[in-house]
This record gives C-alpha cells, structure tokens and sequence, in this order.
C-alpha cells in the first residue's frame, strides 16, 4: 500500500511541476514557432480565436471612447460604422504570427516595418540573425493555478501584460492586455 501512495504523491508532483513550468514551456514555444515560421505549432501555444474575441473588445471600446467626441447626426453614424471596421482589421493584423512577434517584441510596428534599431538595443552583426526571445525580461507572475502572464514594455515604455491559461495540460496565449 505504501508504495501505491508513494506513486500517486510523486505523480502529482510530477504533474504540479508541469503545471508549474508550462507556462514557460509556451513562452519557448511561441518562441520557436516564431523563428521558424510554423503556423502549425504556433497554433499550439496561441489560443488565436480567444485572443482575437479579447483584443477585439479592447481595441473596439478604446475606438468607441475616441469616436464618442464626434457628436449625432449622418457623420456621427458612418463615423462609427468605420471605426468597427477598423477595429476589425486591426485585430486581425494583430493576432496574426506577424502581429504576435511583433506584440512579444514590444517594438513599434513601424520599427519592424522599416528595419530601424531599437533605442537603447544592442547592435547586431549583420553578417548574424536576430536571437528572437520574447519576453525574456518579462515580470512574470500566476495570478491563480490556471492564469499566468508576462509583463513587459512597450516601445513607448508602457506595460503589455500576456495572459496565459491552462487550457486541459496545456498552456496558451490567451489574451494582451494592451496598454492604456
């Protein structure tokens, strides 16, 4: 009997150091995907359908604020009517494996687009790759036994927190809590 219960306790802590270290495991494995360009196994990590729900929201209640000032009438309505497309489209080259490198990055988009060096970066060897490591001075933290994120900062210096859930055994990206 002793043995049974000696093979269950060091199951469990097996799979609480799993648990533990998944979360990290999906940071390697976004990473990876990423480097190599693999849709596939990117898939595996991002939750691409929740995260896209979440930034949505995010995105779609930061544009109404803006479009709020613009006051009633014909103008008004169409006004609006183009932001919800806008939302939609930003979004959508948000949660895409471009837009997550990017967002990971914390680089500007318009950095990555014209190649442009980081303030404060160090210089790279042309002749070498970029070592891409998202959120390798990430504050990280669990905020409960099934969510944990990674903070890190912008290119403007704002917090981008990552939101990674327990999804069975499997840690995904779920959310960006973009910033303010």
């Amino acid at each position: 009997m002793k043995k049974w219960i000696a093979l269950a306790a060091a199951l469990v802590l097996l799979l609480v150091g799993y648990v533990a270290a998944g979360p990290f495991l999906a940071i390697r494995g976004i990473q990876a995907s990423l480097q190599d360009r693999d849709l596939g196994r990117l898939e595996r990590h991002v939750d691409f359908e929740t995260l896209r729900g979440n930034l949505r929201g995010q995105v779609e209640s930061r544009l109404a604020k803006a479009a709020e000032g613009i006051g009633g009438g014909t103008f008004a309505g169409a006004a609006r009517e183009f932001v919800g497309q806008i939302s939609g489209h930003a979004v959508d080259a948000m949660v895409s494996p471009t837009g997550i490198a990017v967002l990971l990055e914390g680089r500007s988009l318009s950095r990555r687009i014209t190649g442009g060096a980081d303030a404060g970066a160090p210089p790279t060897d042309p002749g070498q790759p970029a070592a891409f490591q998202p959120l390798s001075q990430a504050e990280t933290r669990f905020e409960s036994p099934t969510r944990f994120t990674a903070t890190t900062t912008s290119a403007e210096g704002k917090p981008v927190v990552f939101v990674f859930e327990l999804q069975g055994l499997r840690w995904r990206l779920t959310d960006v809590r973009l910033p303010a």
